[in-house]
């Protein structure tokens, strides 16, 4: 019997073709979980497994287990693969991001396992350095992670601020605390109005957050789904950003709640003479809408409004989606400026125009 000590996750990432089957995430889910109930699919690509358990059960090594999963896949799907196993999620993934499709990599639970693979490559490649903060490293000669590991943290933060500091420095010792989760991720949907110049006045960005609540309510009704979360991103004229996540009182589909949401989420960033150069919003862990709770209300503005929303739907369906549009929003129509634009993020229904007016 094989024993062996310490934690083994692996990493793979699997060579799907375009215009893959729609059910192939879930269908490979289930072959991996024949491996190991320890499975998180990182859609549609790639997947972690936590190796840990499963090694005694099958007796066999963590190379031999990695090749043992790529076999299948292989054989199942006529996928290959590339593999990296090593003792936590960010050194599986740098392992798996340098080897070629058909082949593993594997770093060993031990401290100087991990030192020989980690320390010769490129700061670069750790996560959370992006081309700008591998740069002002360089100007202090520091690489490589090896060049980083023997950095005080306190100096590090003093270069790149305190999160970002302290985030390398447990990066650079090979330290990672994620876990394999196989909770699904939620899904969401994601609209992006693109300011025609760079906007001072918060009127017009109340008016893009509603365009926006408007867009995202109109594609959660058609697909029948439910929003628990909105999460609103600002970015600036000196491409700087904002990011604010909220929880939704009650999980939704309307617009005029979703807009409600959104403007309380704007009014918490505090913005003052803030130049914005465009506002995201993002309608996080959707579910079926068969599963919402609507609470007791005395207001019955709001039954009067979702029953005109309801209306609004049918005509759009039926005659397109001009014809129809909050009329908070035609105060830019009527004053001639260029429609609003809209860059939609991932599970956008391909027949929804890409303007709202």
């Amino acid at each position: 019997m094989i024993m062996m000590s310490g934690r083994h996750l692996l990493h793979l990432r699997f060579g799907v073709p375009d215009g893959h089957d729609a059910e192939l995430p879930e269908r490979l889910r289930r072959l991996l979980e024949n491996v190991t109930p320890r499975v998180q699919m990182i859609q549609p690509h790639s997947a972690v497994l936590d190796l840990t358990g499963a090694i005694p059960y099958w007796k066999r090594d963590a190379r031999a287990l990695t090749e043992l999963v790529q076999l299948r896949v292989l054989a199942h799907f006529g996928l290959l693969s590339s593999a990296g196993c090593a003792p936590n999620r960010m050194l599986a993934a740098m392992a798996c991001a340098l080897t070629p499709p058909g082949r593993r990599t594997v770093v060993d639970d031990s401290p100087e396992a991990i030192a020989a693979f980690l320390r010769p490559r490129p700061v670069r490649e750790l996560p959370g350095v992006g081309g700008k903060t591998a740069a002002t490293l360089g100007e202090f000669g520091l690489h490589t992670v090896g060049d980083v590991v023997h950095v005080p943290q306190l100096t590090l933060q003093r270069l790149l601020g305190a999160r970002a500091g302290r985030a390398l420095h447990e990066h650079a010792q090979g330290r990672d605390t994620q876990v394999v989760d196989p909770t699904p991720t939620p899904a969401s949907i994601s609209a992006e109005h693109l300011l025609v110049r760079d906007e001072l006045d918060p009127a017009e960005h109340r008016r893009a957050l509603h365009a926006l609540a408007d867009e995202l309510g109109a594609r959660l009704r058609s697909t029948d789904q439910i929003a628990s979360g909105l999460t609103c991103t600002i970015r600036y004229a000196d491409q700087s950003s904002t990011r604010r996540s909220r929880a939704l009182p009650e999980a939704t589909q309307h617009t005029v709640l979703l807009a409600r949401a959104a403007y309380a989420v704007y009014e918490s960033l505090g913005l003052q003479r803030a130049r914005v150069r465009s506002i995201a919003l993002r309608a996080d862990a959707l579910r079926p809408a068969h599963q919402a709770t609507r609470q007791l209300t005395l207001d019955t503005h709001d039954d009067k409004t979702l029953a005109i929303e309801a209306v609004a739907d049918r005509a759009r369906a039926r005659f397109g989606r001009h014809v129809l549009y909050p009329a908070a929003l035609a105060v830019r129509h009527e004053r001639g400026s260029p429609s609003t634009s809209l860059r939609h993020g991932h599970r956008r229904n391909p027949d929804m125009p890409s303007q709202t007016h």
